[in-house]
Order: C-alpha cells, then structure tokens, then sequence
C-alpha cells in the first residue's frame, strides 16, 4: 500500500536521525519530539490570562497518575480509593472488551472528575496498521466515550508508546493530542503491590506522568501507598490537562516531561 510504504520510509528516516542523536527514542525504533509540561504552561503564560483548575502546577509540585488498558473489573475498586484519596487521574480507555463491557465505569470517571481519554480500540501499534486502520483505531473509542459521558476526547495515549510523524498527522485531523509518560511501574510483569509501589516512588519527579495499568490484579492494591508516599514528599495529584494548564494540548502534537 501506498501510505505503509510511506510510513515505512518516515520510520527509516527516524532512525538515522536517531542515530545522529536529532530524535529522542522512546521504544524500538519509533522516534518522536515531545513536549513537557514546564513548556506548555511557560508559553501559554504569554498568552490570554491564565485559567487554572483548583491547582497551579507553575507554583505546586504537581504529578499526574494515569491508568490504561480499563476499565476492568478492578476499576470500581479503584475509584472508590481515588475518591476516597481526593485525588484526580486519567483514564486511557481501550474499547473492544472494556468501554464496551464496563459502560457504567466510564460513566462514574467522568462523572467523579477525572479525565476520560483513548488507548485506541484494541490496541493494536498504530506504527504497523493502514492510514485507515489507525482512523478506526481513533475514532471508535471517541465515538463511545463522548455517547457515554457527552464529551469527546482531546488526549490519547499510542499502545506502548509507538507512533510516527504519520501519527501525529492523523491525531492533528482527528483533534488528538498524544500523551506518553516518565514513570513506569512495568505492573505487566509482576502481581507484587510492593514492587509495583517501589518503582513508581523511585521514579516519580516534579511534573512527572505515572503510568499503570489497573488491569493487572497488583496495581489497583498498591495505589493507596503510591498516593500516601507521594502526598508525604509534597506532591499533589492532577490530571494531564491540569497539569498544562494554563495551556492546553494541541492536537497532533505529543506530550511527555
């Protein structure tokens, strides 16, 4: 096909830029230029007056915890520690077998203030599909979550962090801004809540994107600790959005700190 072909030779080209040490690499050979937060929120701050939430991540030691892959049947617990906890996330939501299973759940995330967002369809890596197959890929689950909570998604999350310049010209079309992470607990290879706890402490920095996955049976218990420990350092939970705010994500471009 035309368009792969394409493809094919942007990823090339991203590679050799990778190997110049023009592109930052975020997993095998899938190239990409990001954006932190600190940047989004210093150039909107040159802008309109600043609108915040009930946080100023310019002045707060802000982080955002994020959740792909749900809902699942361990969802429920999980909102009930978030509200319990007072504290925000967002939700990369999968379709096939999830929004489609667990509509409710998605109602209560948007109802309880988090923010609803894609993990595409099924997962399928948008780098190896058809310009069409990634439409779908996009489009099904923006679809379902706006019939469901009367809001359409402006944030996804590429399945393992693969996209291209083709990618984000498809976002741009679609309204997507791509948001990939700095903090990864790895919870798809182990049930260990401690571990999984462990790893999300020694990573976790000023402005950073937790990312976990409450699919797997030993994430949801270790959350409780995980915002415990945090709140102790001075961090304060935020959801994506917020933590750009004043700026907002523009579409086709992606975010990470």
């Amino acid at each position: 096909m035309q368009g792969t072909g394409r493809r094919l030779r942007r990823r090339a080209l991203a590679c050799a830029a990778a190997a110049a040490g023009l592109t930052l690499a975020l997993a095998g050979c899938a190239q990409v230029d990001t954006t932190a937060p600190s940047t989004v929120r210093a150039e909107a701050a040159h802008g309109a007056p600043a609108k915040f939430g009930s946080v100023d991540c310019r002045k707060a030691k802000c982080i955002a915890l994020t959740f792909d892959a749900g809902p699942s049947e361990n969802s429920a617990r999980l909102l009930d520690i978030l509200k319990e906890k007072k504290v925000p996330a967002t939700f990369f939501l999968l379709g096939k077998r999830h929004i489609e299973k667990y509509p409710e759940l998605v109602k209560r995330m948007a109802a309880e203030g988090h923010e609803v967002a894609s993990h595409t369809w099924d997962h399928k890596i948008l780098t190896k599909i058809s310009d069409k197959e990634i439409r779908e890929e996009l489009n099904r689950p923006n679809e379902a979550i706006e019939k469901l909570t009367g809001h359409k998604p402006t944030l996804m999350r590429p399945p393992q962090g693969r996209t291209d310049s083709n990618v984000h010209e498809i976002c741009k079309e679609l309204g997507l801004a791509e948001v990939l992470w700095s903090v990864t607990a790895k919870d798809y290879t182990t049930d260990d809540s401690a571990l999984i706890t462990q790893r999300v402490l020694d990573q976790s920095s000023r402005d950073g994107i937790i990312l976990l996955h409450d699919i797997y049976p030993g994430t949801v218990p270790a959350v409780p600790g995980i915002i415990d420990a945090l709140k102790q350092r001075g961090f304060v939970f935020v959801t994506v959005p917020q933590l750009l705010a004043p700026g907002k994500a523009e579409p086709g471009k992606v975010y990470r700190p």
